[in-house]
């Protein structure tokens, strides 16, 4: 077996294996159980269901553990009892007294990112399988509303949480070291922060 750098994609090399595993099982997961559910079952019901709790679990599971286990973020909502105004609250491990993983990094922010955007594409199919009418009903583009508002939530509050720049930094060596990736992903993360 060759030997493996640290940063490499190989879950052997993660400090926590089990959290990285189980984190992307259910991003994978909620992607194939739509995937298969559209294309060889007419039972939409079950493939609704399914998909949204597989969703609903992975947004849970990766705001309150595997953010906080594989690059110490986490962030919640706060309401103000008084008044009813409503912010996000970001919290960040101190870099001096927790090392990250590399591997674990480069997992979770390219897999942060990934997601949603597979569910844009899975969009656009179901978008134009409607406009076709291929035997696909409105409800399947529901679907993967819900699932981008919860992708794209997770996304956006942990790229807020890792305080914009080394969240643009590890999307875009995720995604390759060329000009236009690295462009694409500091251009998408500012465009949705700057205030």
């Amino acid at each position: 077996m060759p030997d493996t750098q640290p940063g490499e994609l190989s879950w052997k090399l993660s400090s926590h294996p089990i959290t990285l595993l189980c984190f992307l099982g259910f991003r994978i997961s909620s992607l194939l159980v739509y995937l298969l559910g559209m294309q060889f079952t007419t039972n939409f019901i079950l493939v609704f269901i399914l998909t949204v709790i597989l969703l609903a679990v992975d947004f849970y599971y990766l705001k309150n553990i595997a953010g906080r286990r594989l690059v110490g973020l986490r962030w919640w909502n706060e309401v103000d009892p008084t008044t009813g105004a409503s912010h996000w609250v970001f919290e960040s491990a101190d870099p001096e007294t927790r090392t990250t993983n590399a591997t674990d990094k480069r997992f979770f922010w390219l897999a942060l990112y990934a997601q949603p955007a597979l569910w844009i594409v899975l969009g656009i199919v179901a978008t134009i399988k409607l406009i076709s009418f291929v035997e696909i009903t409105p409800l399947w583009l529901t679907l993967v509303v819900i699932a981008l508002v919860l992708t794209t939530t997770n996304s956006l509050a942990f790229s807020r949480c890792d305080r914009f720049g080394q969240a643009s930094n590890i999307a875009s060596s995720a995604l390759g070291t060329g000009g236009l990736a690295r462009s694409v992903a500091s251009g998408m993360v500012g465009r949705f922060f700057s205030r």
